[in-house]
């Protein structure tokens, strides 16, 4: 989906954020002496638990994202041919009307001029409305993309004792990041297990319902 906007790689803010946290709490700041692990008058250092992930990797291995991607693809696709249907027939009455121009009254060939116009304005009208339609689907998808990542990165982070979890891609607010923070590979095996999981159970749901609705109660 090569034109898919990546909620995920809107986050350019993050050397801000960073800096943020930095300044206010004293880290790295030449006015305050450390103490052991912490910061005199300030926060312990070790309290912001930082990681970030490369949203390029995670787009590319998440399986969530592998089937809303085909899925958009294909409704893509199947909205594109019903429009290059509906103006390849347009196409072909206009070609049939200069054909037969020459044959028809006044009267009739501007009384078909009117129609193929008004069929013109509604083959516009129906391109709008198509990619409208596309827009829409692509918000939804990006949203439940969004949900998808941040719900399980907030039991991740619970779990890791995280306080900030940042992306990190070319094009981002970070220049460098060290390896040692990259948890890149942990969530994406976590989020496709997840995922594994509730296509089984929805699996599951939908056999259940079948079997039940194919059973005959008999009296």
């Amino acid at each position: 989906m090569k034109n898919l906007p990546i909620v995920l790689n809107v986050i350019l803010i993050v050397a801000v954020i960073v800096l943020y946290i930095l300044h206010f709490t004293g880290i790295g700041s030449a006015g305050h002496g450390r103490s052991g692990g912490g910061i005199s008058g300030g926060v312990n250092t070790d309290d912001f638990a930082i990681a970030y992930i490369n949203s390029d990797s995670l787009l590319k291995n998440y399986d969530f994202f592998s089937d809303l991607e085909s899925k958009f693809n294909e409704k893509r696709d199947k909205l594109d041919a019903e429009y290059r249907n509906r103006a390849q027939g347009l196409q072909t009455e206009i070609a049939n009307f200069q054909q037969n121009y020459s044959n028809m009254t006044i009267s009739q060939a501007r009384a078909i001029e009117e129609d193929l116009q008004k069929k013109q304005q509604n083959l516009v009208l129906y391109q709008e409305q198509l990619t409208r339609q596309l827009m829409e689907e692509e918000q939804k998808m990006n949203s439940e993309l969004f949900d998808k990542v941040s719900d399980y990165l907030k039991d991740y982070g619970m779990d890791k004792n995280l306080q900030l979890v940042l992306t990190y891609t070319k094009g981002s607010g970070v220049l460098y990041a060290n390896d040692s923070l990259n948890i890149t590979h942990d969530v994406i095996f976590g989020l496709n297990d997840a995922y594994k999981n509730e296509k089984a159970g929805q699996s599951k749901k939908g056999a259940e319902k079948s079997t039940d609705a194919d059973t005959t109660v008999v009296n």
